[in-house]
């Protein structure tokens, strides 16, 4: 089991972060010597990339996106047994939507994320105190942006699980959740509203796109492609569908290669491959013993199977038979832990989505079919068409569900596609014999706050 731990204690400090660095780059004897305290605090521009490079562990940057509630998303079921054998009461709890999910256990999607927002906020805190002149300004650049576009993705993430669907009318007074933008543990965490959560991902992203290169040298790290990116999902969330066109667009403008699925082994378990040309960022979701697609666990919603064309290539890329069950491959994380991180499939819907809502049609269903044609078995692609933007818009959110499957952003697209009566959708699944839903814009859809937090901090606690 992986060691977690509370918000508000100091559960993370730079010299943790900082050993696997001087390990890599110090001799035997001083491994057998009393480390020096003075030898682990970070002083230079390399220090403080060097902390943001590090992908190890559980908490650190990259991986352990917050993905419970991928659990309850409507895309999976479990059978009985398995359900019953699921490592954690929370993930039981996320998949039949109870109130209570965590039961006494650890909140894992919270505290490793804000874990992670701690080292953001001690590296943007660092890097301000270090000169930087014309031989390092680029580097200097490149660690702030980093951390900038770290944190930003890292608040969306818990934005989707413990705060309401951003509303324009009602978003500030819905409460949001703790902003922490200072490295002290020992400030009270407060939540903040649900604009001024998103005005903090925007603006942390927006100062990002102003310091970062426009490609990042490794898939790990973010450019201004990933950034654009990452606006126009947030943009999304927010319903601000001409501000996500907006970044969408520049983002293919400087990333827009799409794999061709007919080039990849439809027998291969892990068919494609991890950092891939589609990939603008990687990094991957929290996994949770449902997801795992041996057993098999994680079983394909049967209408969400069957949605998939007989020549359609994603029916056979991302699914297998196990035990005569459908249940998922690797994804474009290249392992069995599911992909959360920033792709051109991703962006090509967005901005296609944005053209339909837009009544620009011929953009709309282009998008779309660009996209699709990689996609589909060469020489079987007929391109789609609509008779309307409403038509359209609906095929775009069909493939939308079919193409960004079991990758962190179903809830989210639940969320804000609940408050149209067109696009609102009751969730129901069976268990044991007993039948369960959740009703669009229950509030379900917003997870608690860890117990412990509300005790410490005295954070109001989300209705369930």
């Amino acid at each position: 089991m992986k060691t977690r731990y509370n918000l508000s204690k100091n559960i993370y400090i730079v010299t943790l972060l900082f050993m696997t660095l001087l390990v890599s780059s110090c001799k035997k004897e001083w491994l057998d010597a009393k480390p020096n305290l003075a030898l682990v605090v970070p002083s230079t521009v390399k220090d403080y990339q060097a902390i943001l490079d590090n992908n190890t562990g559980t908490t650190l940057f990259n991986n352990n996106q917050p993905a419970l509630s991928e659990v309850g998303a409507g895309d999976l079921y479990l059978l009985y047994p398995t359900w019953q054998a699921l490592d954690n009461t929370q993930e039981r709890n996320a998949y039949l939507w109870n109130p209570d999910i965590y039961a006494g256990e650890t909140a894992y999607d919270w505290n490793d994320t804000y874990n992670r927002i701690l080292n953001e906020n001690i590296v943007l805190d660092g890097i301000a105190k270090v000169p930087s002149d014309q031989t390092s300004i680029a580097g200097w650049n490149n660690v702030k942006g980093t951390a900038l576009f770290y944190r930003a993705y890292d608040f969306w993430s818990l934005a989707q699980e413990f705060a309401k669907a951003y509303d324009p009318n009602t978003a500030s007074s819905d409460l949001g959740i703790p902003i922490r933008t200072n490295p002290d543990i020992t400030v009270k965490s407060v939540r903040a509203t649900v604009q001024q959560t998103y005005d903090l991902i925007v603006n942390d992203l927006l100062l990002a796109k102003t310091l970062l290169p426009d490609a990042a040298l490794f898939p790990t790290r973010p450019g201004k492609a990933a950034v654009y990116g990452m606006l126009s999902r947030a943009y999304m969330s927010m319903s601000s569908y001409d501000k996500a066109f907006l970044y969408a667009d520049s983002c293919l403008q400087l990333s827009s290669q799409l794999l061709n699925y007919n080039s990849l082994s439809t027998t291969s378990s892990k068919p494609i491959a991890r950092f891939n040309k589609e990939v603008i960022y990687h990094h991957t979701l929290e996994y949770y013993s449902a997801f795992t697609n041996a057993s098999p666990n994680l079983i394909v919603d049967s209408v969400l199977y069957n949605s998939y064309s007989a020549n359609d290539l994603r029916k056979r890329i991302f699914f297998k038979d196990v035990s005569g069950f459908k249940t998922r491959k690797a994804s474009y994380g290249g392992a069995s832990i599911p992909f959360g991180g920033i792709a051109t499939d991703e962006i090509y819907l967005i901005r296609a989505e944005c053209y339909a809502r837009k009544n620009d049609m011929a953009s709309a269903m282009k998008d779309l079919n660009t996209l699709l044609f990689t996609r589909w078995l060469t020489g079987t692609f007929v391109p789609y068409t609509a008779a309307n933007s409403t038509e359209a818009l609906l095929q775009i959110l069909a493939e939308r569900r079919k193409e960004l499957v079991y990758r962190g952003l179903r809830w989210s697209d639940l969320k804000r596609l609940n408050k149209d009566t067109q696009t609102a959708v009751t969730l129901t699944r069976t268990l044991n014999s007993k039948s369960y839903s959740l009703a669009p814009n229950s509030n379900l859809y917003v997870f608690p706050i860890p117990p412990a937090e509300v005790q410490l901090s005295g954070l109001p606690q989300n209705p369930r």
